[in-house]
């Protein structure tokens, strides 16, 4: 066990970090924005109109993507489904809908194929997770992505030899249903109560808290005073900010 600490927060005791990959440790605001904006104007072409409130939907203004938005926090089910309600508020049937919504999204992924194999880690992440491997902890990642999404980033990254646990969200439940964190410290061999979650979503906080986790780290990019993670024990700015000071 290690004591790990963030700026004024001490968290004792700990033996695993799970992390979140989208924002946390994968820099993939840019491709999710262009694949939220190609979903929407596949789905456009065939219902006009239903482009505009499908961005908005998404978190996505412009060139911005919202940190709370579906895009950035929801699962890919998730996702499909809020299409899936737009279209059939044009009339048509439930199934019908949400067979166009999965078509559409199947498309974008094979357009956007090139992109999903580019997207780069926050600078200084390896750098972390090899200190945070040394030092004696278990470490998994647990996305809202898929979980071939959260394989494929781990061999990308080849981060094989830091990353215990690869984790994305199938068919079952979504954040911030505790089950997820659950499951995955049952995967580590670890209790949730000696387990620390970082991740850059409320989302992550309220799973991690839901399942009596040691503590939630947020983080935020650039910047800590971010008001969706308000209720973390602590929010940083980048991620070398966690630090090992007693194993």
């Amino acid at each position: 066990m290690v004591t790990i600490r963030c700026r004024d927060a001490t968290f004792p005791n700990i033996q695993a970090v799970i992390f979140d990959k989208d924002g946390t440790l994968e820099d993939s605001q840019v491709f999710l924005r262009e694949l939220g904006q190609k979903r929407s104007r596949l789905i456009d072409a065939q219902i006009p109109g239903i482009g505009e409130p499908l961005l908005m939907a998404f978190g996505i203004d412009g060139e911005k993507l919202d940190p709370t938005g579906l895009m950035a926090v929801g699962s890919r089910r998730e996702s499909e489904i809020a299409a899936a309600a737009y279209i059939a508020e044009t009339g048509r049937g439930w199934l019908e809908s949400l067979a166009i919504a999965r078509s559409a999204f199947e498309e974008a992924d094979r357009y956007l194929k090139d992109a999903a194999n580019t997207t780069p880690l926050f600078v200084g992440s390896l750098e972390v997770l090899k200190f945070l491997s040394e030092a004696g902890l278990k470490l998994g990642i647990l996305s809202a992505a898929r979980t071939s999404r959260v394989q494929a980033f781990v061999k990308r990254h080849q981060l094989d030899p830091y990353i215990q646990l690869q984790q994305g969200v199938d068919e079952g439940p979504s954040k911030p249903d505790p089950t997820l964190f659950l499951q995955a410290c049952q995967t580590l061999g670890v209790e949730p109560a000696f387990t620390l979650m970082v991740g850059d979503s409320a989302g992550d906080i309220e799973m991690a808290r839901r399942a009596g986790a040691a503590g939630c780290i947020g983080i935020c990019w650039g910047t800590a005073e971010a008001a969706h993670l308000e209720a973390a024990d602590v929010a940083i700015s980048q991620l070398d900010e966690i630090q090992v000071v007693e194993g």
